[in-house]
């Protein structure tokens, strides 16, 4: 199988995913699932991440920014990433790390609201 612009999105954001040690997989929704869920689902420290993987100049269809929104709604963190700003996952998982941190150690120096 060919290895698509979009696949090499992916790949990347697993990648910074597999670092962070966060749980991720790939909804699979033949037709029994959700239409428009994100590419990747993720948990880190106890946050939820819904990543939508884009590629070249593709965007997003109201159905995923709806089911984005959503997410978002929820509490959750959703992004849409693509070559450009795959630097914001790993700035995520970062930041959920320090918020993690600081309520295990009760450090109150830094305050982060989810």
């Amino acid at each position: 199988m060919a290895s698509t612009p979009e696949r090499k999105v992916k790949e990347k954001v697993v990648t910074v995913l597999k670092q962070y040690g966060a749980y991720y997989f790939f909804p699979a929704t033949y037709g029994l699932g959700r239409a428009g869920v994100p590419d990747i689902i993720a948990c880190r420290h106890g946050f939820f991440i819904a990543i939508e993987c884009k590629a070249g100049k593709g965007t997003t269809t109201a159905l995923q920014e709806r089911e984005l929104q959503r997410l978002r709604d929820a509490g959750g963190v959703a992004l849409v990433i693509d070559e450009t700003n795959i630097e914001v996952v790993r700035a995520i998982l970062t930041t959920i790390g320090e918020i993690h941190y600081d309520t295990v150690t009760n450090n109150t120096k830094v305050s982060a609201g989810r």
